[in-house]
């Protein structure tokens, strides 16, 4: 395979408010972590076992603003985008790495501000995307094969 691929799709709950930064040229980002938790039955002791993992959500423009209205800290999310990791320096000058998730599409699974209205689930998606399946239809197929010039 001569292609390369680098998307992550996350579901988890957001573990604090969403962090906006705006520039002069009217851009914005917004940051969140999300955890995401995987449980299982260790097979020794026979206890449950939870492990967290945090992961640190970067979304851009339009998206962010999204985000910051209507997301809160503990708020469901599916998060779709890609790996990118960062190179900054400390404070004491030394080279640190941070990995992120630039997302790009994203889909409010449960809010804490909507909680009152029914089927409160919104999806935003950051940049714009040609979708390849067609879109399901509940009306029956017509047999009028008549016109058809074959």
């Amino acid at each position: 395979m001569s292609g390369t691929l680098n998307k992550v799709m996350l579901i988890g709950n957001l573990g604090d408010d969403v962090k906006m930064h705006y520039f002069e040229g009217g851009g914005c980002v917004g940051r969140f972590p999300i955890a995401t938790s995987e449980t299982y039955v260790s097979k020794q002791t026979n206890e449950r076992i939870s492990n967290t993992e945090w992961h640190n959500i970067v979304v851009r423009n339009k998206g962010a603003e999204i985000c910051e209205k209507y997301l809160s800290k503990g708020d469901k999310v599916y998060i779709e985008g890609r790996l990118k990791t960062r190179k900054w320096t400390d404070d004491k000058g030394n080279d640190r790495y941070s990995t992120e998730i630039q997302c790009n599409d994203f889909t409010f699974l449960s809010t804490k501000k909507d909680s009152g209205e029914s089927a409160n689930t919104s999806n935003a998606s950051v940049e714009p995307k040609a979708t390849s399946s067609p879109q399901t239809r509940n009306e029956p197929i017509a047999e009028d094969n008549d016109d058809l010039p074959f």
